[in-house]
C-alpha cells in the first residue's frame, strides 16, 4: 500500500494546502511573471510557502510546478530548463515537508489544444506531460496531482503519461463553473461525466478545484459522488475573484471557508484544501473542523 493510501485509510478526512499563485503573488511575483522560475531564482521563499502549509497543519502539499510543462515553460523563455524547474520544484516541497506531509506534484493544463481543436496530438500531450512527470519524479514527490483541467482529453493525457512513467499515487481534478445548464468545464464537461470518466481511466482520486467559492463545491461534490465510489478531492477558490484597485482579491474568510467544511465533507470529499485567495489561516481552520468531525 503507498503512503497516499495508508494516510486515506488511517484518517476520515485529509486536509490538503492553500493556494500557491496568489501567495506567490503576495511576496512579490509579478503580473505575467513565470512562477516556476522562483524554483531556479528564489527557492527560499518558495520553501517557506510550502512550510508555511506543513505548519498549519496540511497532510499534502503541492510544488510550485503548475506550469512546469514545456509547453507552458517555453513561453516564458524556459523550454530548456524543464528537467530542473520541476526537479527542484519537488525537492523545494520535499524538503519543506520534512516528513510531516506527502508531496503531490503539480500538473496543470498546457494552454494548448489538443486535435481536433488544436494542433497537438494525443501522443505529443502524452511525452509533453511525460517529461515533466520523470523530472517530478526523480525530485522525490510522493504522487501527482493534475489539476485545473477544463479538457478531458489532456487530463486523460496527463494521467496516461503518470502512469506509464511512474508508480506513484495520482490526483485529477477539472474545473467547473456554474452556468444556465448547471456546472460544466468550459469546454462543457459536466462533473457527472467527469467523474465517470476518470474513474474509468483509474487514478486514485479525482475531484476539483478553483471555481467560484466552497458553497458551489458543495454541490459538485455530490454530483461527482452520484457518478464514482473514489475519493473525492476538493480545493476551493476563497470565492469569485474581484478586482479592487487593480489588484485581485477573494473575499472568502478562513471563517467563512471552514463553515462549509462540514457540508462539503458530508457531500463526499475526502481531501479538502484551498485554492486561489486561501493562505494558512484557511488551511488552519480546515484543520480545527477536521478535528471535529474525524
Amino acid at each position: 500500500m503507498d503512503k497516499f493510501s495508508e494516510l486515506l485509510a488511517a484518517k476520515k478526512i485529509l486536509i490538503s494546502d492553500g493556494a500557491w499563485g496568489t501567495q506567490l503573488a503576495a511576496q512579490g511575483l509579478q503580473a505575467g511573471e513565470c512562477p516556476e522560475k522562483w524554483n531556479l531564482e528564489r527557492p527560499d521563499e518558495v520553501k517557506a510557502l510550502a512550510a508555511g502549509y506543513v505548519d498549519a497543519g496540511s497532510d499534502i502539499i503541492l510544488t510550485n510546478t503548475f506550469g512546469g510543462s514545456r509547453l507552458k515553460l517555453e513561453k516564458a523563455g524556459l523550454g530548456d530548463s524543464v528537467d530542473e524547474v520541476n526537479r527542484s520544484g519537488a525537492a523545494i516541497s520535499k524538503d519543506a515537508a520534512d516528513g510531516k506531509a506527502l508531496v503531490f506534484a503539480s500538473i496543470g493544463p498546457t494552454g494548448e489544444f489538443m486535435s481536433p481543436l488544436g494542433t497537438i496530438t494525443e501522443a505529443e500531450m502524452v511525452a509533453c506531460f511525460a517529461e515533466q512527470v520523470k523530472a517530478l519524479a526523480d525530485g522525490g514527490a510522493d504522487g501527482f496531482v493534475i489539476e485545473t483541467m477544463s479538457d478531458l482529453g489532456e487530463a486523460k493525457a496527463a494521467l496516461r503519461a503518470v502512469k506509464e512513467n511512474s508508480s506513484l499515487p495520482v490526483i485529477v481534478s477539472m474545473t467547473f463553473e456554474h452556468g444556465p445548464g448547471g456546472f460544466a468545464t468550459i469546454m462543457g464537461v459536466k462533473p457527472e461525466q467527469a467523474a465517470v470518466e476518470l474513474t474509468a481511466a483509474g487514478p486514485e482520486a479525482l475531484g476539483s478545484n478553483c471555481g467560484s467559492g466552497i458553497e458551489n463545491m458543495i454541490e459538485v461534490a455530490r454530483l461527482m459522488r452520484s457518478a464514482t465510489d473514489m475519493p473525492l478531492w476538493i480545493k476551493s477558490n476563497a470565492g469569485v475573484p474581484e478586482l479592487i484597485d487593480g489588484k485581485t482579491v477573494f473575499r472568502e474568510t478562513p471563517e467563512e471557508m471552514a463553515r462549509h467544511f462540514a457540508d462539503l465533507a458530508e457531500a463526499g470529499a475526502r481531501i479538502i484544501g484551498g485554492c486561489c485567495g486561501t493562505t494558512p489561516e484557511h488551511v488552519r481552520a480546515f484543520v480545527a473542523q477536521r478535528d471535529k468531525i474525524a
